[in-house]
């Protein structure tokens, strides 16, 4: 392990993360992310088991390839570990293990979706990131508890065309 990661001193704690997003979680009031009736939003789909989620745009980086996780003792099991991405030490989280689904292995089509929530930079493994769409604010409802996610880690639900996305909030995702 990195010097930096041993002494605190690395640009991203790993080990860390979870306690800041529920910091941040608290200095925003436990609201949804940015959720305002009046505003469309722009979102990265993406897709775990039959579903489709998605994630505003404003939160993600990049989305890679799945590439080598370095794996980091004593942590849950759906985090998986951690990668250096372009000099960044960033912490990964299986979303399908995060929710409780079955663990599968990964393919061609699965990506990691680089995400930031303030100062908390986190790898999310999907089976698949799709597209990016607008969703206008009045195809967006309240969220209810869908299967094994719970209404806590969800901001809405989209219809969009023939299509239903599940509004994921990222920091109570991270926060738990």
């Amino acid at each position: 392990m990195p010097a930096e990661l041993e002494k605190g001193r690395g640009r991203t704690r790993p080990f860390r993360w979870r306690r800041r997003a529920r910091k941040l979680n608290r200095k925003r009031g436990k609201r949804p992310m940015s959720m305002s009736v009046q505003t469309d939003w722009k979102v990265i789909a993406f897709r775990l088991q039959e579903e489709e989620y998605a994630l505003p745009v404003q939160y993600v980086r990049s989305i890679e390839k799945i590439q080598p996780i370095t794996r980091v003792p004593g942590t849950a099991p759906y985090v998986k570990g951690v990668i250096n991405l372009r000099g960044v030490v960033t912490p990964i989280i299986d979303l399908r293990e995060r929710f409780g689904f079955a663990p599968e292995p990964y393919g061609e089509q699965t990506r990691m979706i680089i995400a930031a929530f303030g100062d908390i930079e986190v790898g999310l493994i999907v089976d698949a990131a799709n597209d990016v769409l607008d969703i206008p604010a009045a195809s967006i409802e309240p969220p209810e508890a869908i299967g094994a996610i719970g209404a806590a880690h969800i901001c809405g639900v989209a219809k969009v065309e023939k299509r239903l996305l599940i509004l994921l909030d990222l920091a109570s995702v991270l926060s738990e």
